[in-house]
């Protein structure tokens, strides 16, 4: 037991303790602090705040963008590339570097968005009981042993033990996740009861949706629940996106290439062939020049903001660039249920009356469906002898409405209540005279302690009714007879028992109607008319059903690889009844909160890949979870829309908040927010960030042969001991025509039609696989060859040098526009009218390319700056036949490499 003052042991925390050892372990008395008091134990505790992260210098944060290897590449081409003369060029390499750190200067800070969210949540003021007054207070200044109160609309200013409650139900969805509002009450419980069990709580920044209640403060500031989820984000480092990992491992080793190469090269031409070091320094920057990949930040930043266009056009908003790309890569996509995968509207489904079962179709609040026998057959004329009386009673009482609005049916009041309201429009009875012959005179609002509602009714032919509805063990225990058709008999306690368990046991909420043919004994309706007499109607199960568009979306996810996980708040049976319709973790185990908390990291990390579904779970097992999938080498997506999920949000590969119920702290938390709250659109993200990837890597293969060929030019050469074939300011010529405007057509690509049909990318695949490996020494060999034969050939035939280097430029330039087709798809032949036609950015950048490369060849001023000469009809001709030969060479090797794959599939699976 701790022995400091105020603070309860971990054996002993203050749900576990009644009000009055509360009250007595803090020192509060009922009249409430003193002044004195409050001054002494804000010394003690501190103020109930927040603390603000401190954040650093917007000039180091600025600086600490430029610290990228890309960038220092980048920077160096531009160094580079100024040295030679050439001042635009330099001017616009360094232009996309200040732009890459400018947009990471305005993302970076998500964390102290995050927290500053959190703070909003706290409420500014509370009533509070101080020296035998009540006043309102700066909920700041609240201290634990303060009395404070609340009631219906307050927003609970610090962690409340609970001393009195009438009728108090608090929305506690931002923490726990729980789809319903909790009924709250006094009673102490285990000392290891979860977050959501706690009924004697009240937390920190929840909202009271009814009643009043009294309550002493225990925890404010970090000590409280939403202090300490606050401590969990402050907590957890940015972790780079699995884009950016590969880039920079991509970046280092292709700089340590590029230097070796340009260093060897150095070195043997002034060693081995005797060039004045002047020229061979020149000639090492133009190998540099042509080998850097200077367009790669600025393609990779258009691509990836055009996946955001892309997306935010199917409702999803993404606020950090990689994310669009790493949701390409995901492996397991951990969601919330309750308005994520499900509608976050009650539906009852199963209806159970003495005579039998019958069934509701329809989903959500609009009234649309049938009441069908368990078999599926129409009920014909029996719902006005056995189903009327439910129904009615459902409809009378009832205190919410049923309203049609521009978005559409919606409920005002308890969804539970709503859910009733529809099942009688579906039945036809909202309007008939069963209902509104029926004058409501009086009622008893639910209450945790009483455990049901009544209302008091007098109907057409002047008969009085009490109607109940409630819990199905209380409802039950007032009940004398219940109906059979239109009969009534004993009630069978046994069956009524069997059939709540069956119920329960598929998930669904429970609740029992009846109803008595009586007045109340005194002018109101009281408790001691709800004693007994009543009649046994039905027992009626319901549930927040699936989105019907997130059923199809699971499945899709599935056969892309990507595993779809349950983590909620809600009770397990529900759990696994919704993951049943939605097909998640069917013929699995499911595991709750308590169960998490008693394993350690490494039997979580055995356990999860196992286990689908997770109820109960609090933000530290949300954290957990998405660690022990991540340290087993998945990307992790993470959906949610409360406090509880922000460190959740935030530590998983990509944050996906909810928009339109998510709270600011989880949206502040995320990379990605659903402007429709749908499981579905996070589906159609994924294959937009597929294709991001896709396109990225199209891009690197189309400029890597590319530069490649260039450098091959230039390395061969010098080996060979010829005349270089291309100049340093050439070389920058090729870079400009063909980054600068041929690679950005690839970022225009359609994504593949079989793309959400593969498997996502293994985590720690490297950009620079293999097949790059092979494709870039293919291209590059090739178009080496076209232009160096064509420079010694018209060298031999007596054509000046100005000519044959034209040649050569020609030759490279017109390879890399046939080349841009090749590089549409990676694997597939482009041989068919969308390969060839499908972009209509790569044939307008293609149609660029030739044009700037006809003013190249004959426009006067860049004769002279280049040094390029004009070339004849067949001169021309020689080029474009070195391309072709390089085009349909690749689509070749495309073919024969299909056929490998598909002759390597089918002996891999014949018997």
């Amino acid at each position: 037991m701790c022995n400091i003052p105020g603070i309860p042991s971990d054996n002993n925390p203050w749900h576990s303790q009644p009000p009055e050892q509360v009250m007595q372990a803090l020192q509060s008395p009922e009249s409430g602090l003193s002044d004195t008091d409050i001054a002494a134990r804000l010394a003690t505790y501190g103020r109930n705040e927040l603390a603000a992260a401190k954040p650093r210098h917007p000039l180091l944060r600025f600086l600490h963008q430029f610290h990228n290897l890309l960038l220092y590449l980048m920077m160096g081409a531009g160094v580079i590339t100024a040295f030679l003369g050439d001042w635009v060029d330099a001017g616009v390499l360094w232009g996309a570097v200040l732009v890459n750190a400018v947009i990471g200067f305005v993302q970076e800070g998500k964390a102290e968005n995050a927290l500053s969210a959190i703070r909003g949540m706290l409420s500014p003021h509370a009533m509070a009981v101080r020296s035998g007054q009540r006043k309102e207070v700066d909920a700041a200044t609240l201290v634990p042993g303060d009395r404070v109160l609340i009631a219906s609309g307050d927003r609970v200013p610090a962690d409340l033990r609970l001393l009195h409650a009438r009728e108090l139900r608090i929305d506690e969805a931002s923490l726990t996740g729980e789809s319903l509002a909790v009924e709250k009450n006094t009673n102490a419980v285990d000392a290891k009861a979860l977050l959501g069990e706690r009924s004697g709580i009240a937390h920190s920044g929840t909202l009271v949706v009814s009643g009043q209640g009294v309550g002493v403060v225990v925890a404010t500031g970090l000590k409280t629940e939403i202090g300490r989820i606050s401590h969990l984000i402050s907590g957890i480092e940015n972790a780079a996106t699995p884009l950016m990992r590969k880039i920079n491992r991509f970046s280092f080793h292709l700089a340590v290439v590029i230097v070796g190469l340009a260093a060897a090269t150095f070195a043997f031409g002034v060693m081995v062939r005797g060039y004045p070091l002047t020229d061979m320094f020149l000639m090492a920057v133009a190998l540099i020049a042509s080998a850097i990949p200077e367009g790669l930040p600025a393609i990779m930043t258009i691509i990836l903001a055009l996946g955001v266009q892309r997306m935010a056009r199917r409702h999803a908003v993404i606020r950090r660039l990689p994310a669009v790309e790493t949701l390409g890569s995901v492996t397991i996509i951990c969601s919330d249920k309750t308005g994520t995968l499900t509608r976050n509207e009650m539906t009852v489904q199963l209806i159970v009356t003495g005579a039998g079962r019958y069934q509701a179709t329809g989903v959500g609040y609009e009234p649309k469906g049938r009441l069908l026998t368990e078999n599926g057959d129409e009920i014909d004329g029996r719902i006005d002898a056995d189903l009327i009386p439910v129904l009615q009673t459902g409809i009378l009482c009832n205190d919410s409405t049923l309203e049609q609005g521009d978005g559409g049916w919606q409920i005002v009041g308890d969804p539970t209540e709503g859910a009733l309201l529809v099942l009688g429009a579906k039945a036809g009875l909202a309007t008939r005279a069963p209902i509104d012959d029926w004058t409501r005179l009086d009622s008893i609002p639910f209450e945790s302690e009483n455990r049901y509602m009544a209302t008091h009714h007098r109907d057409a032919a002047g008969l009085d009714w009490i109607l109940a509805k409630g819990a199905p063990e209380q409802v039950l225990s007032m009940c004398t007879t219940q109906l059979e058709g239109d009969a009534t008999r004993e009630v069978d306690v046994d069956y009524w028992r069997r059939m709540a368990n069956d119920i329960a046991g598929r998930g669904l909420r429970l609740l029992a109607l009846a109803r008595k043919a009586a007045a109340p004994q005194q002018s109101t309706l009281t408790p001691a008319d709800m004693q007994h007499g009543f009649v046994m109607l039905a027992l009626v199960g319901m549930i927040d059903p699936p989105r019907e568009e997130a059923i199809y979306a699971v499945a899709q996810c599935h056969t892309a690889g990507i595993r779809v996980k349950m983590i909620t708040g809600d009770h397990i049976d529900t759990a696994r009844a919704v993951g049943a319709q939605l097909g998640i973790g069917v013929g699995k185990p499911a595991m709750t909160g308590a169960e998490i908390s008693l394993m350690d990291n490494a039997g979580l990390r055995r356990v999860v890949g196992e286990v689908d579904i997770f109820a109960r779970a609090s933000p530290e097992h949300k954290l957990r979870l998405v660690q022990a999938m991540q340290e087993s080498g998945h990307i992790v997506a993470m959906t949610g829309d409360g406090v509880n999920d922000a460190p959740a949000l935030k530590r998983a590969d990509v944050g996906v908040a909810m928009g339109l119920k998510g709270t600011d702290a989880a949206r502040e938390a995320a990379d990605m927010t659903l402007a429709d709250d749908n499981f579905a659109t996070i589906a159609s993200a994924v294959r937009e960030g597929r294709a991001v990837y896709d396109n990225l890597r199209k891009f690197i293969l189309f400029m890597l042969p590319t530069n490649g060929g260039e450098a091959l030019v230039v390395i061969v050469a010098l080996l060979a001991g010829f005349t270089l074939p291309l100049t340093p300011a050439q070389v920058l010529w090729i870079n400009m025509v063909t980054a600068g405007t041929l690679g950005i057509a690839l970022a225009f690509d359609a994504p593949d039609e079989n793309i959400m049909r593969r498997a996502p990318h293994p985590p720690q695949e490297p950009l620079f696989t293999p097949f790059f490996v092979w494709r870039l020494i293919f291209v590059s060999l090739l178009m080496m060859l076209g232009a160096v034969t064509l420079f010694l050939y018209k060298l031999d035939s007596g054509a000046s040098l100005e000519v044959a280097r034209t040649m050569a430029v020609n030759t490279i330039v017109l390879c890399e526009v046939v080349y841009l087709l090749n590089s549409r798809r990676l694997q597939r032949p482009v041989l068919d009218r969308e390969g060839l036609l499908g972009n209509p950015y790569a044939l307008l950048t293609m149609a660029i390319a030739v044009f700037l490369q006809l003013a190249y060849v004959y426009w006067p001023p860049m004769q002279r700056l280049f040094g390029s000469a004009a070339l004849t009809p067949v001169e021309w001709l020689l080029t474009l036949t070195a391309a072709l030969v390089l085009f349909f060479a690749v689509e070749a090797e495309k073919t024969i490499a299909q056929r490998l794959r598909t002759r390597g599939k089918k002996q891999r699976f014949s018997p």
